[in-house]
């Protein structure tokens, strides 16, 4: 979402049910009774915030109310919004924010053949099953609704069937409104409807999978495999302390498999005593799928005074160039930047030098073993950690290129003197260029290369 509208748009307005005659019953979805009558009980109203012919995307805000004296199941109820695309690039949904809850609504665009130039392509929004249903004279609420196309690029609404520039709700003959596939309110522009497939098609192909069966730093199956250990100056941290030493692959009981990549990042307070760790892919051909790993954080250091501020990551990132995008998982067990810890930080970037992000954190520990796991697909960025939703982003954070998979361990200042220091061990990575998988659909994949003894594949195109 936009961060200058956000604020903005978490106030409801305020609606004046229609005084339509006629009532209907819905119960579970299913109208009973006259269907002419279900028809008149629901109607759609309609405003945007972009209001210019020109735009930067096209932002239909709806909300529902039921004008009869029945409640109305959402259940069956389809909104349709009608363009003309300007471009073979695809277009994004995003529900910005909705008073009944993002995750009761789903979003598809569809192609429209045999209708005017205005409407060849369309925006359906239907509801869950748990958006329950509308009393008398209800609504829905705000659904504060966005679609941009994929590239970024402006979109033309000259042309577009059912814009208006109408910037408070109000009726609309250009927006349908259908419940249980019949019309209810707008007029349809008429034309053949291709729906689009039941599931987003994959963007990719090919799979990754790492456990580090590697003896040391200097294997050469390391870089066979695609791994590059950083030695070079810059940041983040503390600039030019990058090595080799800092990695090392030792058994661990604990680690599925019995093997981790361990980085060690050490200090004694000094710079010319600091050494940093960081491992990417040599190859920044990592787009959208599913990102996955196993990973132990330490909330201590192994050795030493406790206290720095030290940030323990899995992240996947492009060069800071006009298409820039990074996806972070950051782990700082004492806090960073001002900020209290043991916490998580997990951001998707649009622009470093801007700062322009969206971040997320909880305090709370997370000493041990986690699975952290990112789906990229169909416009949205969600992380997981052990199977349970942590975070996500869409709109203009959504990635834009290819990235590399990565992993490092850094200070972020040093505070005090005296030597200590700080282990990340990784048990495993794993990616799939195929769509978002489930948290159970990745641990099956990573236990069947373990079962069939596989250590290493990487299928992912260069």
């Amino acid at each position: 979402m936009r961060l200058h509208t956000l604020l903005g748009r978490r106030a409801t307005a305020t609606l004046t049910a229609l005084g339509l005659a006629g009532a209907t019953t819905v119960t579970a979805g299913v109208l009973t009774g006259d269907p002419a009558q279900a028809a008149s009980s629901l109607r759609l109203q309609y405003r945007t915030t972009e209001t210019g012919a020109t735009a930067g995307d096209i932002e239909p805000w709806f909300q529902v109310v039921n004008t009869g004296s029945s409640p109305a199941s959402l259940s069956g109820v389809a909104i349709r919004y009608y363009f003309s695309a300007d471009t073979t690039v695809p277009y994004v949904f995003t529900c910005e924010w909705a008073a009944i809850g993002c995750s009761k609504l789903s979003g598809t665009v569809g192609a429209l053949s045999g209708g005017p130039a205005t409407a060849d392509h369309y925006l359906e929004v239907t509801f869950g099953s748990g958006a329950g249903s509308l009393a008398p004279g209800a609504s829905t609420g705000d659904l504060q609704l966005r679609l941009n196309r994929q590239d970024w690029q402006q979109v033309n609404q000259a042309n577009d069937y059912s814009f208006k520039n109408q910037t408070s709700y109000g009726a609309s003959d250009t927006v349908t409104l259908s419940v249980n596939g019949t019309v209810v309110s707008g007029n349809d522009p008429g034309g053949t409807s291709t729906p689009p497939p039941t599931s987003p098609p994959p963007s990719g192909s090919g799979v990754l999978f790492d456990d580090f069966h590697y003896t040391g730093p200097t294997d050469p199956n390391l870089g066979a495999h695609g791994w590059s250990i950083r030695t070079g100056g810059g940041g983040p941290g503390i600039q030019g302390t990058w090595s080799a030493n800092a990695f090392s692959f030792p058994s661990d009981s604990t680690a599925q498999g019995g093997k981790v990549m361990n980085l060690a990042a050490t200090t004694d307070g000094t710079t010319g005593g600091t050494t940093q760790a960081e491992i990417d892919t040599v190859q920044r051909k990592f787009f959208e799928g599913t990102y996955a790993a196993r990973v132990y954080f330490n909330d201590a250091p192994t050795t030493g005074q406790n206290g720095d501020h030290v940030n323990e990551t899995f992240y996947t990132i492009t060069p800071d160039d006009s298409l820039y995008s990074e996806l972070d998982n950051e782990y700082l067990p004492n806090g960073g930047w001002g900020a209290p810890g043991p916490t998580l930080y997990t951001t998707t970037w649009y622009s470093a030098d801007a700062m322009d992000r969206q971040t997320h954190n909880v305090i709370s520990s997370l000493q041990g073993w986690h699975t952290l796991q990112m789906t990229v697909a169909s416009g949205t960025v969600t992380y997981y950690v052990d199977g349970n939703v942590y975070f996500s982003t869409t709109g203009k954070y959504y990635p834009r290129e290819k990235m590399t998979i990565d992993f490092n361990e850094w200070f972020i200042d040093l505070p005090f003197t005296g030597a200590r220091t700080w282990n990340e061990k990784v048990n495993w990575v794993y990616y799939n260029a195929s769509g978002a998988l489930t948290p159970t659909q990745v641990t099956t994949a990573v236990n069947g290369y373990y079962s069939a003894g596989t250590h290493f594949t990487d299928t992912v195109p260069n």
